[in-house]
């Protein structure tokens, strides 16, 4: 099956899945195990915005950082930009925070909460190099709008 054809069943699924549950955290957990388990990742998980840090929530894979300032590494950084991040190469990334060394690319995808405010964000890690690309950006920007 094709990259995208796989994301687009896998958020039809996930949207049925988690339609009606209201616990953030029953439902980022799940999440974070079903994109492992069905993607292959390194490590999925999510960070929540408390106070000018992101706290680590739910996750799948190896030990993780705690918390990340505002603006710093991958997280942060798609924090303060508002935006979606690919890092093909996290060696190349300024700042880049290594919670893992085995960590080799990396997308960082932010969730978005009432008033369009970011609530958290979703970090997915890759153990090689250039692992996510524009399908994988739209794919999990559409399952962050379902969280």
């Amino acid at each position: 099956m094709q990259k995208e054809d796989k994301y687009k069943q896998f958020v039809k699924d996930l949207a049925l899945m988690i339609e009606g549950e209201e616990d953030e955290i029953s439902v980022m957990a799940n999440v974070s195990a079903l994109i492992k388990e069905e993607f292959g990742f390194f490590w999925v998980g999510f960070y929540q915005v408390k106070g000018c840090e992101l706290h680590l929530g739910p996750f799948q894979g190896s030990a993780a950082c705690y918390r990340i300032g505002f603006g710093k590494g991958v997280c942060g950084t798609a924090w303060k930009e508002e935006r979606s991040i690919v890092v093909p190469d996290v060696e190349e990334f300024p700042g880049h925070i290594a919670c893992s060394s085995l960590s080799r690319s990396e997308i960082v995808v932010p969730i978005y909460g009432k008033e369009h405010t970011i609530k958290g964000v979703l970090d997915i890690d890759s153990d090689q190099l250039n692992t996510f690309d524009e399908t994988d950006r739209i794919y999990l920007e559409e399952v962050c709008k379902l969280l």
